[in-house]
């Protein structure tokens, strides 16, 4: 029996997806999963230092990633209507989307798609400051920075906080390349072989139906990594993350994330070499 390490984040997302998996209600014959959930920001620092064998990874950092990791196509975070947004306070009307070099701004990490989204958007910005992604709304609320970049539930949290929206970078995305947008997706060592990544693919494509057809059974898992994410909240941020590119990434999404590593490549951002078995 092989054991492999897991990384995923504390997201209802996350959770919801693997839930069946790592609590032995989808077999993995041979293998083992020892699983541990961290930021998605953390997760992209430990695959940089080759941690997991298996990871959630933002688009991002997998760009930096390829020559020791390929993609699976089931797991991932993409669709449409699901991008980060930039928020600011009600009451500092200066601040808008068209001068965001002059902003300070608070992103969720820098190897994040959000942050690269951001990059490609305006490459002028450079006042930038890391913070989890659930100190943002707070640090724009109290001032510390003029702009905030959210993901996760702070999209459905950010108005309780006094901030409005100036722009929505999943929207301009879409508008831009044409694709649905590729946040994160699950990654495997290619040390690992295909047979096994495609195992590892099969298997989580059935837990993501298994929590589709229990979702009660799942429930508890996910509310006790949510914090303090209330149960409605919890619920959009499933319905939302969790659709048909999860299941399979299929040719558009697959289209999506070649887009955008070109892009990143092309402006600069990324100078890893580019692979064109990203995904097995």
């Amino acid at each position: 029996m092989t054991t492999l390490s897991l990384g995923y984040s504390p997201c209802p997302n996350d959770t919801f997806i693997f839930y069946a998996l790592v609590h032995g209600k989808v077999p993995l014959q041979g293998l083992t999963l020892q699983e541990r959930l961290e930021d998605v920001e953390t997760l992209n620092r430990m695959a940089f230092r080759e941690e997991l064998d298996i990871s959630k990874v933002s688009c991002h950092a997998f760009g930096h990633l390829q020559e020791r990791y390929v993609l699976l196509r089931s797991g991932g975070a993409l669709g449409k209507g699901c991008g980060p947004l930039l928020v600011a306070g009600e009451n500092n009307a200066a601040v808008s989307a068209t001068g965001l070099a002059q902003q300070r701004i608070a992103v969720p990490g820098e190897y994040t798609t959000a942050c690269l989204l951001l990059r490609l958007y305006d490459p002028k910005v450079h006042d930038i400051i890391i913070l989890p992604f659930d100190r943002i709304l707070q640090a724009v609320r109290d001032g510390v920075v003029d702009v905030g970049l959210i993901i996760h539930e702070s999209r459905f949290t950010y108005q309780n906080f006094g901030l409005r929206k100036i722009l929505d970078l999943g929207d301009w995305w879409e508008q831009y390349s044409g694709y649905p947008i590729p946040l994160g997706g699950i990654m495997v060592k290619r040390t690992l072989g295909k047979e096994v990544a495609g195992r590892i693919e099969e298997a989580i494509r059935q837990s993501i139906r298994y929590a589709q057809a229990h979702p009660e059974e799942a429930r508890d898992y996910i509310r006790s990594h949510a914090q303090e994410m209330d149960d409605a909240v919890t619920a959009q941020h499933i319905n939302l993350y969790v659709n048909e590119y999860s299941l399979d990434i299929g040719q558009d999404g697959e289209n999506a994330v070649r887009f955008l590593l070109a892009e990143a490549q092309t402006r600069g951002i990324i100078h890893a070499p580019s692979f064109t078995d990203l995904f097995w």
